[in-house]
């Protein structure tokens, strides 16, 4: 997928309200980063409307059926725009099966036919209810900038391979616990164990924490890890969305000492932002069971210094 994803909207006029609603969704994706191909923006009176559909389905990244009642029965029948531009689909996914490229929305259909016959295969997002509108959207823009996918985990060593010490196999299925690639999570790990690290995210987004006991109610966060560029504590938030700007803040020191409900920032050599806000923080040298440090990350998906 290109950088800035292009996208083509297929859809029917059912009426002015219909219309009116594909209008203000084309909108808000063009906000949030998506080239849209809209008839109602891109087609004047008097337009090629073949050559509009073949070239707008053909030269972007994702198309996005909106499958209403009228829709699906028109796409079925063959018939008008919406029949022309499924013989283009069609014929794009006979080419290759298992092609992502279509993206069918549910809207403005109570049908127990909910898309046309050549998308069942096909899963959809239902924008049926009003009420959820916030959630389906933020499925279709996550999916369209390709962040809808949990990242992936290295692959890692095989723990039952022959090795001369007893607990090789142990030890080496058991630091596979001290790791999350997802770019957002929390994270409770007694950090006497695995010399004190935690990975968090995953290839050129991925973070080596290191912490060590400072009391109970505050702890050592290092950027000695070789993929940490800089640690920093957020002053002045108190929750993600405070954080602004992460790169005024002070990368200076290699050691941060943060408490409890305090955040911090880090940056790593490939430029990606982490913000962590550290939750309960116990530390068996000061007299606790057990030494442990909870907390809550975001990893800065777009190389942006704003968490808001």
């Amino acid at each position: 997928m290109s950088l800035v994803p292009k996208c083509f909207i297929s859809y029917s006029h059912d009426n002015e309200d219909h219309k009116e609603w594909v209008l203000n969704l084309a909108s808000r994706l063009v906000a949030n980063g998506v080239d849209v191909i809209l008839d109602q923006w891109d087609l004047r009176l008097g337009g090629d409307l073949p050559s509009f559909m073949e070239g707008g389905l053909t030269d972007v990244d994702r198309v996005i059926c909106i499958c209403s009642e009228a829709y699906v029965s028109k796409a079925n029948a063959g018939s008008g725009g919406v029949g022309y531009e499924k013989m283009i689909l069609t014929s794009e996914l006979m080419q290759n099966i298992n092609s992502e490229k279509i993206i069918p929305i549910i809207k403005n259909n109570n049908s127990s036919i909910s898309t046309p016959v050549y998308l069942r295969t096909k899963l959809y997002i239902d924008f049926r209810n009003e009420t959820e509108y916030e959630n389906s959207y933020s499925t279709l823009i996550k999916e369209i900038h390709g962040e809808s996918i949990k990242a992936r985990p290295a692959l890692g060593s095989n723990p039952f391979a022959k090795a001369e010490s007893p607990i090789a196999s142990s030890i080496a299925s058991s630091t596979s616990q001290y790791s999350n690639p997802n770019i957002n999570g929390e994270v409770e790990f007694d950090y006497d164990n695995n010399n004190g690290r935690y990975i968090i995210g995953a290839g050129s987004m991925q973070f080596e924490l290191k912490f060590s006991s400072a009391s109970n109610g505050s702890i050592h966060i290092y950027n000695a890890p070789a993929n940490i560029e800089g640690i920093a504590l957020a002053y002045g938030a108190s929750s993600f969305s405070e954080i602004n700007d992460a790169s005024a803040f002070d990368y200076t020191s290699k050691t941060r000492t943060p408490n409890s409900g305090e955040l911090v920032t880090l940056v790593n050599r490939n430029g990606f932002f982490a913000a962590i806000k550290l939750g309960k923080i116990k530390a068996r040298s000061h007299g606790a069971e057990r030494s442990s440090v909870s907390f809550e990350y975001k990893i800065n998906q777009k190389k942006e210094t704003s968490f808001v």
